[in-house]
């Protein structure tokens, strides 16, 4: 490449900027597994029936045969993400049309005790959304007579596989 190419390359590449485990480092890792290489480290631990099986090709309009830099990258995978269709999602909405008493919305949704900080070194949110669910899962358990509860699940499957662990 000549200077005034060299000059003008992106200087901003992920190679430069990436920190990963330099050669020595996975080596010591591989002998500490007793595996002899990365691959055979993919192939104990990601079953085969959810692999790819052909290279992922991400950005080649881009790259071009050389490294690319983190804007020209960004705007590839911006052009990929346009050709998405937006479609309705429907995580977590097996909970519909059911009347949430305003009491109930005003003072445990929305009230700014539960997501804003009180001290100056606490994070705004995780302290008082631990606080609500702790209030959540005492007032189920009181309501209920069991000795415990669970809260904070996302959908219905996986509160359903929590609540079949508990029993």
């Amino acid at each position: 490449m000549s200077d005034h190419v060299t000059l003008l390359a992106p200087s901003d590449t992920f190679v430069h900027r990436h920190i990963g485990p330099r050669l020595h480092e996975t080596a010591t890792m591989l002998a500490a597994l007793g595996l002899d290489s990365v691959d055979a480290l993919i192939d104990n631990t990601v079953p085969v029936t959810i692999r790819v099986a052909k290279p992922l090709r991400l950005g080649d309009e881009v790259i071009a045969g050389r490294e690319a830099g983190e804007y020209e990258v960004q705007a590839a995978f911006r052009r990929m993400i346009d050709r998405n269709q937006v479609l309705r999602s429907l995580i977590g909405m097996g909970y519909y049309a059911c009347i949430t008493p305003p009491v109930i919305q005003r003072n445990i949704l929305e009230n700014p005790g539960w997501y804003t900080q009180y001290t100056p070194y606490q994070a705004e949110i995780s302290q008082g959304r631990l606080e609500a669910l702790i209030n959540y899962q005492t007032m189920i358990a009181d309501l209920t007579g069991l000795p415990l509860a669970n809260a904070s699940l996302l959908d219905e499957a996986t509160a359903a596989a929590e609540a079949m662990g508990m029993c």
